[in-house]
C-alpha cells in the first residue's frame, strides 16, 4: 500500500511534466514562432524513446532491481524537466510590437503614407535570420529533452504495475491499480492547472521589471511565464524519486519465461491481446490529440486566455476522466468481473463515449475573419498587402491585432489604415483607432478597438465543456478492464 502511494506520487509528477508541455504550447509556439505542426512533433517526440525501448525493458524487468530503475528513470525525467525550461535562459528578453501609443514614442503602428518603412515604423531588417537561429537552438534542446523524457518514463509505469500485480492479492489488485490510475490522472490536471497559475506571469518575470510591462495576459501579444511550471515539476520529480532507492527487490519468481522472442511471438499471435493493445494505441492517440491542443481550440473557438482554457481543463475534463477510472475500477472489484466481461465493460464504455462526443462536431462557429490572411474583399495581394493601406508603408512584422467596427480583424492599426489613435487619460491605455481607410461601414470610414474581435461561439461553450467531460468520463471506465486484459 505504501508501494501503491509512492508511484501513484511519482506518476502523477511524471505526468506533470509532460503534461505541462500541453498546457502551456500555445504559449511556445507564439513565444519562439513555432507552428502547430512543429510543437505537436515535440509533444509527441517522448513516445520516441519510449517505444524504442518499453518492449524490451519491460521483458526483462523480472531480472533487475524493479524499484531503482524506476528512481533512476525518475532521475532521467526530473532532469528533462529542467532542460525543457533551459531555453528560457539562453534566450534573450521577449520582444512584441510595442509601438501603440504614437503620443509617447516615435514609433508606431499607425498609418504614416510619407514616412519610408525604415524610419517611423517598426524595421525588421537584420531580425529574421537572428530569430531562425534562436528558434534552431530552442527546438534542439526541447527535442532532447522529450527524448530524455520518454527514455525515463519507460520503467516508471510497467515495472511499477508489476511489482504491485505481484504483491497484491489477485481480488484486490483491480483496486489498486484502478486507485494508481487514478492518481496519475490527476497529473494532467495538474498541470493545466499549474500552466493556468504560472501564464498569468509574465514571460520574462526575472529579467525585467513588472512597471515596465505594458501587456496584460488577455493582450494577444502576451507570453505567460512557460518555463516556471517545469522547473517546479521537474523538483517534485526528483523529490517522488528518493523512497524508490530504499525499496526491496525480492519478489515472487515468475513461472514459464521461455526465451524472449518465443514470447514475443506468442503474444503477437494472440487476437485478443492484439485486439486490446490496438484499442489502447487508437485511444492513446486520441487522448494525445485533445491533450496537446485542445487549449488552443479553446482559446481560439471561445476566444479564452490560455491561463483560462488551461483551468476548465484542468478543473472539468481531467477530473472528470479520474472519476471514470476510479469507478470502472470499483466495479470490477464489486462483480469480480471475468476477462469476457471486462472485454465486453471497455465496448460498452466506448460506444456510449462515442454516442456523447457527436454532437461535439457541430458544436463551433467559424474563425474570426483576418483581413490579408483569411479574408480578402477587393485585392489578392496577401499579407498585410491591401490596396487600402498600400501607401502605410506598413512593417511585415508587426502585430498588434485590432478589431474593426465591421467586424473584421487586422494584424495591426497600419494594416487596417488607421491614422489616429484615441488613449485613456487616466491609465494611458488605448480606447480605439479612427479614421481607418480599410474599415467603411455605410459608405463611412470606420473605427477599431484594440485587440481580436473573437468568435460568436460563447453561447456554445458551457455544452461544449459538459458533453467533452462526459464523453470523457464514459472513456476512462474502460482504463482498468482493458489493463486487466493484458495482465491476464
Amino acid at each position: 500500500q505504501f508501494f501503491v502511494f509512492c508511484h501513484g506520487l511519482l506518476q502523477l509528477s511524471q505526468l506533470l511534466v509532460s503534461g505541462y508541455l500541453k498546457s502551456s504550447i500555445s504559449t511556445i509556439e507564439r513565444r519562439y514562432g513555432l507552428s502547430s505542426q512543429t510543437s505537436g512533433l515535440l509533444a509527441s517526440f517522448n513516445e520516441v524513446g519510449n517505444t524504442l525501448l518499453i518492449v524490451f525493458i519491460s521483458y526483462f524487468g523480472s531480472r533487475v532491481h524493479r524499484p531503482r530503475f524506476i528512481g533512476c528513470g525518475a532521475i532521467l525525467v526530473s532532469l528533462a524537466g529542467f532542460l525543457m525550461s533551459l531555453p528560457h535562459f539562453i534566450t534573450g528578453p521577449y520582444e512584441y510590437d510595442q509601438s501603440v501609443a504614437s503620443m509617447f514614442s516615435n514609433t508606431t503602428d499607425l498609418c504614416q503614407p510619407g514616412v519610408p518603412r525604415s524610419g517611423g515604423n517598426l524595421s525588421d531588417a537584420g531580425c529574421t535570420p537572428h530569430a531562425a537561429r534562436e528558434n534552431h537552438e530552442v527546438l534542439l534542446v526541447m527535442f532532447i529533452a522529450q527524448a530524455l523524457l520518454g527514455i525515463g518514463g519507460v520503467p516508471i509505469q510497467p515495472f511499477g504495475i508489476s511489482y504491485i500485480d505481484d504483491f497484491a492479492s489477485e481480488r484486490n489488485s483491480p483496486l489498486y491499480l484502478g486507485i494508481l490510475f487514478s492518481v496519475t490522472v490527476i497529473g494532467p490536471g495538474v498541470a493545466f492547472m499549474l500552466g493556468s497559475a504560472m501564464l498569468r506571469f509574465y514571460v520574462d518575470i526575472d529579467k525585467v521589471a513588472g512597471d515596465e510591462v505594458q501587456l496584460t495576459n488577455k493582450d494577444p501579444r502576451w507570453v505567460g511565464a512557460w518555463w516556471l511550471g517545469f522547473l517546479v515539476a521537474a523538483s517534485l520529480v526528483a523529490i517522488s524519486a528518493v523512497p524508490y532507492f530504499f525499496f526491496p527487490r525480492e519478489m515472487p519468481k515468475e513461472v514459464g519465461e521461455g526465451d524472449f522472442p518465443l514470447v514475443l511471438l506468442r503474444n503477437l499471435r494472440h487476437p485478443v491481446y492484439l485486439l486490446v493493445v490496438l484499442a489502447q494505441v487508437n485511444l492513446s492517440a486520441m487522448v494525445a490529440g485533445l491533450a496537446t491542443f485542445m487549449g488552443k481550440f479553446l482559446e481560439r473557438q471561445f476566444s479564452l486566455t490560455a491561463s483560462l482554457a488551461n483551468m476548465i481543463i484542468g478543473a472539468v475534463n481531467i477530473p472528470g476522466a479520474m472519476v471514470g477510472i476510479v469507478v470502472g475500477g470499483a466495479i470490477l472489484k464489486r462483480f469480480q468481473m471475468s476477462l469476457k466481461q471486462c472485454s465486453a465493460m471497455c465496448v460498452l464504455g466506448m460506444f456510449l463515449c462515442l454516442l456523447v462526443a457527436f454532437p461535439l462536431l457541430f458544436l463551433g462557429c467559424p474563425t474570426q475573419k483576418v483581413a490579408g490572411v483569411t479574408y480578402s474583399e477587393s485585392s489578392e495581394l496577401g499579407h498585410h498587402a491591401l490596396e487600402c493601406n498600400l501607401l502605410c508603408n506598413c512593417p511585415e512584422k508587426a502585430y498588434n491585432p485590432i478589431c474593426g467596427s465591421n467586424a473584421i480583424e487586422y494584424i495591426s492599426p497600419c494594416s487596417a489604415g488607421c491614422r489616429v489613435v484615441n488613449i485613456h487619460a487616466e491609465n494611458n491605455s488605448v480606447l480605439n483607432y479612427t479614421d481607418c481607410s480599410c474599415i467603411s461601414e455605410n459608405g463611412l470610414v470606420g473605427f477599431a478597438k484594440p485587440g481580436t474581435c473573437g468568435t460568436g461561439c460563447s453561447h456554445l461553450f458551457l455544452p461544449f465543456v459538459v458533453l467533452s467531460c462526459l464523453a470523457g468520463i464514459l472513456a476512462s471506465t474502460s482504463h482498468t478492464p482493458s489493463f486487466m486484459l493484458i495482465l491476464r
